[in-house]
């Protein structure tokens, strides 16, 4: 039984021993052989990138979720950039109303205020214009009042002339009478001629501001009521501070007492000084006037 035992048991020693040289060689064998199957294995992973890189980009593969997260995180801030560009705009935008609306106003102001201007030359316009009205008439009123003064000064002559005349003597009256009569023209067409036939006037010129007050239309005389005398056998009467001589004869159609009753003036026209009787009008005798 042993030696079965033994023989048993060296069998199996001897079976052990073939087995595993045989497996360590099978181990070596097998590490080259997978040191082929790497390099075998790397040729089809370098053809399969050079295929990828033969490959137009459109034909790549789709990203990985971890690019595509890498993109979204870069796309946030171009969105936020785009944002604020956004924003700066719209306050350009509102900054440019702002402006456009203060120019505005400021134009509607300078426009308000040339109105003003206006509105203040025209009403400074109407007061200088109502100013000169104003003046206009105050000229027109002392005017007036001093033609009224004029007036009662010649009232005041007359009433002078008239108590000279209740002073007359009757043989003054009787000289003068005589004398006014032979001074009486038959033909007062042929005997009367104006200055310019005479060669023009040439006595003494009555200064206008007494001429304007005293002489004219409107200021009307009796001759009978002035001092009187008789000059080179010409009637002469003292009217205003000027005595006046007649040069023509006064005309046969006149009362032979006009020069007691009848009003008379003096003008100055056509270059000379002439008379005229109211009760008479149209007819002229040359006078000249002295001091």
């Amino acid at each position: 039984m042993k030696a079965i035992t033994t023989l048993g048991t060296a069998v199996l020693f001897a079976a052990l021993g073939a087995l595993v040289p045989a497996s360590a060689q099978q181990q070596k064998e097998e590490p080259k052989q997978e040191e082929k199957q790497p390099q075998q294995h790397a040729q089809p992973q370098q053809q399969h990138a050079q295929s990828q890189q033969a490959k137009p980009q459109s034909e790549k593969a789709p990203a990985q979720p971890q690019q595509r997260a890498q993109q979204q995180t870069q796309q946030k801030p171009q969105a936020a950039q785009q944002e604020q560009h956004a924003q700066q705009q719209t306050q350009q935008k509102q900054q440019q109303a702002q402006q456009h609306n203060q120019q505005a106003a400021q134009q509607e102001q300078h426009a308000q205020q040339q109105n003003q201007q206006k509105q203040q030359q025209a009403q400074q316009h109407n007061q200088q214009a109502a100013q000169q009205e104003q003046h206009a008439q105050q000229q027109n009123q002392q005017k007036q009042q001093a033609a009224q003064q004029q007036q009662h000064v010649q009232q005041q002559n007359q009433q002078a002339a008239s108590q000279q005349h209740a002073q007359h003597s009757p043989e003054q009256q009787r000289a003068q009478q005589v004398a006014w009569q032979g001074h009486q023209s038959n033909n007062w067409q042929s005997d009367h001629r104006t200055w310019q036939q005479r060669g023009g006037y040439h006595g003494y010129r009555i200064p206008d501001n007494r001429y304007n007050g005293y002489f004219g239309p409107n200021y009307g005389f009796v001759i009978y009521n002035q001092p009187y005398m008789v000059v080179g056998g010409f009637p002469r009467f003292q009217y205003n501070g000027f005595w006046f001589s007649l040069v023509d004869p006064w005309p046969n159609t006149w009362a032979n007492n006009w020069y007691q009753t009848d009003d008379v003036y003096v003008v100055y026209q056509d270059n000379g000084y002439y008379m005229y009787n109211q009760r008479y009008p149209g007819v002229g005798i040359a006078i000249s006037v002295s001091m």
